[in-house]
């Protein structure tokens, strides 16, 4: 049986609210997003996606599923 990728439970922003750090389930402490975002390519973190935009900074974002409480600004408390 497959082991499912842990999620992101919880996320620190800066002070202009840019996600800066992840914290995954199981884990006690948070990792850099710069550290979270080649995890995610690899689908080592379930349910986020990085985004690549144009004149954007490259960026996670959760998988949407109707829900706010998982999506990260939700859990850096930015909305």
């Amino acid at each position: 049986m497959t082991k499912k990728p842990p999620k992101i439970v919880d996320a620190r922003g800066d002070k202009d609210g840019d996600i800066t750090h992840v914290k995954l389930e199981g884990r006690q402490n948070f990792m850099s997003v710069e550290r979270a975002i080649p995890m995610a390519d690899k689908k080592q973190i379930d349910g986020v996606h990085v985004v690549r935009a144009p004149d954007k900074k490259i960026h996670l974002r959760t998988n949407p599923d109707g829900r706010d409480r998982n999506n990260l600004d939700y859990m850096v408390g930015d909305i």
